[in-house]
């Protein structure tokens, strides 16, 4: 999401903000628009006959509408309230937000890098997103490697500043997935032999895991990664390693994504 100054699309969410309040309706600002009006009907404030309409809205309320309608001639948004239900609404707020933070800190990037943010927008800004998605979706990804800001096209210097303001400012992203390993080995010396196995499931460079031990012959397996695909990806690799190990010495693995109960 870059700064919008045009109009939104017809079923867009935005974010907007009750500007005045009338009987027939409500008048909105969109905050992600450089302040352009909306209108919300009466008819789409809420579900069912809307008695007093200020029980539903008031003015300096923030809230997330639907698009309607848009007539970029007479610059006129229709809108629906009663179209988003609250896990929508509260997605989009918690975007806006994100992007509201992430502006903030092209901002202190373009100062580090002596540039006002309408030029930090232009040599980088509009570019981020349109790699990474939204602006706050790229400094997430400059958390985990800002090799991939260069990848998209920065000057090294950008991509450094970036990479540095993003490392100070937000948590790295990341998701834990977890498993069930039941390992076995028969043999005199099999609980060295599991030991030494089980150890080779943690060797890895791209995610955290750890492996626990729950009760004979049961251990869980967790792993931690900056994305659900690499994290499925490290498990799988883990568990491999493990079983491959395992069964050398002469005993046997096998894996489940949940623990029977």
């Amino acid at each position: 999401m870059s700064r919008k100054t045009e109009y939104p699309e017809v079923s867009d969410l935005v974010v907007c903000t009750v500007s005045n309040v009338k009987n027939f309706g409500a008048f909105v600002t969109l905050d992600e628009y450089g302040g352009k009006e909306g209108f919300i009907h009466v008819r789409d404030v809420a579900t069912g006959w809307v008695k007093y309409i200020r029980d539903h809205v008031r003015e300096g309320q923030k809230t997330v509408c639907k698009v309607l309608h848009v007539d970029r001639d007479r610059g006129h948004i229709d809108l629906s309230l009663k179209q988003v239900n609250e896990h929508q609404k509260r997605e989009k707020i918690q975007e806006w937000k994100n992007e509201k933070k992430a502006e903030k800190l092209l901002e202190i990037v373009g100062t580090k890098m002596g540039k006002t943010l309408d030029q930090a927008y232009a040599e980088v800004g509009d570019k981020l997103v349109s790699e990474f998605g939204t602006l706050f979706g790229a400094f997430e990804q400059a958390t985990v490697d800002g090799e991939l800001l260069k990848e998209a096209g920065l000057e090294k210097k950008w991509a450094s500043a970036v990479t540095e303001v993003a490392k100070e400012n937000i948590q790295t992203p990341s998701v834990t997935i977890d498993g069930l390993l039941e390992v076995t080995n028969p043999k005199p010396d099999g609980v060295d032999h599991v030991r030494k196995a089980l150890a080779t499931g943690l060797d890895s460079e791209e995610a955290e895991v750890s492996i626990h031990y729950i009760g004979a012959p049961k251990y869980k397996v967790t792993v931690t990664a900056g994305d659900y695909k690499l994290a499925e990806q490290e498990l799988k690799a883990a568990v491999d390693r493990v079983t491959a190990a395992v069964e050398k010495g002469g005993g046997a693995a096998s894996f489940s994504r949940k623990e029977e109960k």
